[in-house]
């Protein structure tokens, strides 16, 4: 996929950026940055595309992403609609590696901090025991001020370094050699699908989107994403469904609908080959019954 290269904002007060968003609609474009990234959803819920890992993301997640990563992170429809209810609260770090001194990471007892940004490039969601102090430092970060808002991020990069339960994203060869004429049409291929991935989208109706035949579509698809268009249009209804499940609001046949699969064979076909489970097993994980 073609990110657009985002300029993260600096100034001469700190050394690194922290900041508190409550608008669902931050950044949410296909973007990357040198800096690295420490997102914690507070409040939010949506579908979160870290490289070529689509899944969703929901209040309480904690996720680090490295430099030149490219991700973007789509709040649900219902943060857009007025409803008091869905609000957004989302703390925010940008940093670059450096910023502390070109020698201070090769300091031997920074060899953690070193190893977990290293590990950051491919995208870390934080999970298990670590979660909620992860979350909990991510935003004394945002609030700090002076030599305190070093030490911190230091503890939250350490923090995670000791969680033993994080999940790394983006898969090992993914890479993102593209030009910068392209990036229009990705994005607009990526908003179209998020918002439409419930119906059907045909061939003739995603290759007009970006505006180049339909012959041509799978072949510049595939090329840039090294995934089919379909595989990456069921991720995202994958996506959907695992949230519904966990919501536990509908049944197993109700979300297969309301996630955009027109089929129930093929529902449970791509469900277990994305996430390696069956609905039901998956859904076991996050329910008490």
């Amino acid at each position: 996929m073609k990110p657009q290269l985002l300029k993260v904002s600096t100034n001469l007060v700190q050394s690194f950026n922290a900041r508190r968003d409550t608008r669902p609609n931050v950044n949410n474009h296909w973007h990357y940055h040198p800096e690295v990234e420490l997102v914690f959803f507070k409040k939010g819920s949506g579908t979160q595309f870290i490289g070529d890992c689509i899944t969703q993301f929901n209040t309480g997640d904690v996720v680090l992403v490295g430099s030149n990563l490219p991700h973007y992170w789509q709040f649900d429809e219902v943060y857009f609609h007025g409803n008091a209810d869905a609000t957004a609260d989302v703390s925010v770090v940008h940093f670059n590696e450096n910023f502390w001194g070109d020698q201070f990471l090769e300091l031997p007892e920074n060899k953690e901090i070193k190893n977990i940004l290293h590990k950051s490039k491919r995208g870390i969601q934080i999970t298990g025991a670590n979660l909620n102090k992860v979350g909990s430092l991510v935003e004394q970060v945002v609030f700090a001020e002076g030599p305190r808002k070093i030490i911190l991020l230091m503890e939250v990069l350490l923090a995670i370094a000791g969680g033993e339960e994080n999940n790394i994203l983006a898969s090992l060869g993914f890479a993102h050699n593209f030009q910068e004429s392209e990036k229009d049409r990705i994005n607009a291929i990526y908003n179209y699908s998020i918002v439409n991935f419930k119906k059907k989208i045909t061939l003739d109706e995603i290759a007009a989107v970006a505006n180049i035949s339909p012959n041509s579509f799978c072949k510049f698809f595939k090329s840039r994403s090294k995934k089919t268009y379909s595989r990456f249009i069921n991720e995202i209804r994958v996506g959907s469904a695992c949230k519904l499940l966990i919501n536990n609001q509908m049944n197993v046949k109700e979300i297969c609908y309301e996630s955009g699969f027109y089929n129930f064979a093929s529902f449970h076909k791509y469900f277990k080959e994305i996430t390696g489970k069956s609905p039901l097993s998956y859904q076991k994980c996050y329910v008490k019954k």
